[in-house]
């Protein structure tokens, strides 16, 4: 028996820059928005049946410390580490334990208590998960460095040589972001800035500079999901967003196809894509508002593409025609996404939903989009770790 999966409360912290906050440990992080989510669904901690806590960096059974903050009520808590699709995969899971009706009320949390500069691998005497990408991609483009905005750096220097792309378009991507999260008040950064702006930043892996890279951050996210039974008897369908598609993918062999965009993800989050539109009987067509994961300017134009927004090779069409902010076809990112509002990596998928389900309640202020708070609103959700994990999630208001 398959039920539904309902999203009844999110919560959030604001993302901050690593150690901001003097004394702001991942527990501190995670009490603040498993109790934001649980006040926002109208319940207490008690009701959770499950637990799943998402976090990259941290030792193990962070998951139990953290949400201890909430009870010790005795509930199972299962840790997840999926890179930066963590806080998604834990939604995943979530759902999943919902609608296979294991439980009827789920907690998904997730943290990220992060150290500053770019990220690394911690362990040096073994197998690298991402080895096999990088030897890859460095046979195809040469040796690069930092590991993560040289990947997709050059998934974007291929982008311009194939297709005519320009460094002005990706930079443009970076300043719509910027731009929205202005009225952000979850946000890293709420600061608008110029193309010049954008363009004369420090320069990280050609195309990128600084102002087109997500931030290192700390910082929580968290969600609470339920059964359609459990929004009946609490009175809850007003409030409620319900997960209408959700699929989990990992890398499949075209992965190493021979470009860089699929060592990058771009085939995972097509297939994840085109899954979930099947699964809700909908297309790119039919969404409002979307939340992807811009780690870098690069990544947020080929995964408009691999959702479909336009054809392969289009995606700086797309930027040029204003298709992805207010007053065009979609309103992508409107949080301001990673690049602007922040990405510590195990609460990113899960601040994602938290977005999406203020602007489907037309609950998201003055960063609100007009069409995801109709009764026909869809809004869908991207979420990408390499090595690979890519989840998409659409979500709809509930049917009141």
């Amino acid at each position: 028996m398959s039920n539904k999966a309902y999203v009844i409360g999110v919560g959030m912290t604001k993302f901050e820059k690593p150690g901001r906050r003097e004394n702001w440990d991942y527990p501190d992080m995670a009490r603040e928005a498993g109790t934001a989510a649980l006040q926002d669904a109208g319940i207490d901690y008690g009701k959770v049946q499950e637990v799943y806590a998402g976090y990259v960096y941290g030792d193990s059974t962070s998951g139990q410390r953290a949400v201890y903050e909430l009870g010790l009520t005795g509930v199972p808590v299962v840790n997840v580490n999926n890179n930066c699709s963590t806080g998604s995969t834990a939604l995943w899971l979530a759902a999943r334990a919902v609608r296979s009706g294991a439980a009827e009320c789920v907690l998904a949390v997730g943290f990220e208590k992060m150290a500053s500069g770019s990220l690394s691998e911690h362990y040096a005497d073994r197998a690298l998960p991402l080895g096999r990408h990088v030897r890859e991609l460095e046979r195809l483009r040469g040796p690069g460095r930092p590991m993560a905005p040289w990947m997709f750096a050059e998934a974007g220097r291929e982008h311009m040589e194939r297709y005519g792309t320009t460094a002005e378009q990706f930079a443009r991507i970076a300043v719509k972001n910027h731009r929205h999260s202005v009225n952000n008040p979850y946000a890293q950064f709420q600061r608008e800035f110029s193309l010049d702006e954008v363009l004369a930043s420090p320069g990280i892996v050609e195309p990128l500079t600084r102002l087109q890279c997500s931030p290192t951050s700390d910082g929580s996210a968290a969600a609470v999901l339920v059964s359609e039974s459990f929004v009946d008897r609490h009175d809850l369908a007003e409030q409620a967003v319900e997960i209408v598609g959700q699929a989990l993918v990992t890398d499949f062999g075209d992965t190493f196809d021979g470009t860089a965009a699929a060592l990058v993800g771009a085939h995972m989050s097509r297939a994840a894509a085109q899954a979930v539109y099947d699964q809700a009987g909908i297309g790119p067509q039919d969404l409002s508002v979307i939340e992807l994961h811009d780690c870098f300017a690069t990544n947020e134009l080929l995964t408009y593409e691999a959702l479909g927004l336009c054809a392969t090779g289009e995606g700086g069409k797309l930027v040029d025609a204003g298709d992805t902010t207010y007053g065009g076809r979609w309103v992508v990112n409107p949080s301001g996404g990673l690049i602007s509002k922040g990405h510590p990596l195990g609460a990113t998928g899960l601040a994602q939903c938290a977005e999406l389900t203020w602007q489907l309640r037309g609950a998201a202020g003055a960063r609100q989009v007009p069409a995801a708070a109709e009764r026909t609103g869809v809004a869908l959700a991207h979420n990408i770790g390499l090595g690979g994990a890519a989840v998409v999630t659409a979500y709809r208001p509930a049917d009141r």
